[in-house]
């Protein structure tokens, strides 16, 4: 029996540092797949010398995957004018990439894949109902301002999907209500974090890695660091992040800044407004292994999101062994306990300066083994293995039904 071909669609490229849950779950699939499956990429290219529209053999985390690039992207962590998810829908249209499963991570670009033949999956990463709220989401998205638009072009697309996974229950229970004859094509489903990468150091080497990066970064001995780390995008709220920092006003800890966005020059004027220059670091993009090296040296990882899905990177930060401070918002109360962390209940300067006080003050109450503990369902191995195991049963119930016809 042949292997069956998955076909994943997504605007990224996976050999380039980019921060995002999508990227890093899409990048999961790829590397615990299955020898038993042949994987496939429709992406984008970064040197605009590179061909596209042509498959490619390639390799990724160990794993050999069939790429195509369909489009050049500069840089997936800044918006421009017209939506990259519409440019890519552009490029798709008038192609077939049908295959036996095929994955979508953006609700879009299965427009161009109605007619195609096959197992599709859609992924459900955010809350679409507070994404089209603007006072709890302010420009999310630019479906916010054609709302009916959006709903009419979901209604449309919806129906051709075999399976719509959310990853968070709100969205699941949405879709389930309001598409009722399609209700049970509705699941919800873990996170999936790579422990393999994102695991935690004993405290030897974790103070060791600190005093590394101290130097490093040219600071005074004693200081710890707190890491933030996503898109610098309203969604996440960044500048929240600063002017809470500013709250906290403690010399002796450094805030690092992992990614890019829309929002950077916001940030920088942000930091220079409050005098935060020597208290905050900029990293910009990183790759994940070196995200993982700074989790595993940080006494706190912050989050200040105005909505999320998981979000992916809390576990990151849990399986390294560092405790939360976080917004309520997507997942976290699931992940993060009394014993990893605090869910701040208000969305205020003073309300995350006085959460990480707490955490930098009192260590001793959040245990690196509480945090990895949390983290632990959600091991990817796991919950992709799963996922696989899900798909290779309807494959060959599939084939069977297929010869019992012929």
């Amino acid at each position: 029996m042949r292997k069956p071909v998955l076909t994943i669609f997504y605007q990224f490229n996976p050999w380039h540092s980019t921060i995002g849950g999508i990227q890093t779950i899409i990048s999961l699939f790829i590397k615990y797949a299955p020898s038993e499956f042949e994987v496939r990429l429709v992406g984008t290219g970064k040197d605009p010398t590179q061909p596209l529209g042509k498959w490619q053999e390639a390799e990724l985390v160990g794993r050999a995957v069939q790429f195509l690039p369909l489009l050049t992207l500069q840089d997936d962590n800044v918006r421009s004018l017209v939506p990259t998810t519409i440019k890519y829908t552009a490029a798709l249209l008038g192609r077939s990439f049908a295959s036996d499963f095929m994955h979508f991570h953006r609700l879009e670009p299965s427009l161009a894949a109605l007619k195609w033949q096959g197992d599709k999956t859609l992924f459900v990463h955010n809350d679409i109902q507070k994404q089209m709220n603007s006072a709890t989401a302010k420009n999310a998205i630019l479906w916010q301002r054609f709302p009916v638009g959006y709903f009419a072009l979901e209604s449309l697309l919806i129906k051709q999907f075999t399976q719509i996974i959310a990853f968070q229950n709100e969205p699941a229970k949405f879709y389930q209500q309001r598409y009722p004859t399609i209700a049970e094509r509705v699941d919800y489903d873990r996170f999936p974090v790579d422990n393999e990468v994102f695991y935690p150091l004993n405290l030897g080497k974790r103070e060791e890695g600190r005093r590394v990066l101290v130097q490093q970064l040219g600071l005074p001995e004693q200081t710890r660091f707190v890491l933030f780390a996503g898109r610098l995008h309203p969604q996440k709220d960044p500048i929240l992040l600063i002017r809470s920092w500013a709250t906290l006003d403690d010399p002796n800890v450094h805030l690092l800044i992992v990614g890019e966005g829309e929002l950077a020059n916001e940030v920088r004027s942000e930091i220079h407004c409050h005098g935060l220059s020597e208290r905050v670091t900029l990293l910009g993009s990183v790759a994940q292994e070196k995200l993982a090296d700074l989790h595993r040296v940080c006494s706190v990882f912050v989050l200040t999101s105005a909505y999320e899905s998981g979000p992916l990177v809390v576990l990151e930060a849990l399986s390294c062994g560092t405790p939360v401070v976080t917004t309520l918002c997507g997942e976290t109360p699931k992940f993060v306990s009394a014993k990893s962390g605090v869910i701040c209940k208000e969305r205020t300067p003073v309300a995350i300066a006085d959460a990480l006080r707490q955490v930098l003050q009192h260590p001793e109450d959040y245990p690196a083994e509480a945090c990895v503990r949390a983290a632990q369902p959600y091991s990817a191995r796991t919950v992709i293995a799963d996922a696989y195991s899900q798909m290779m049963q309807r494959w060959q119930r599939r084939s069977f039904a297929i010869e019992q016809q012929a």
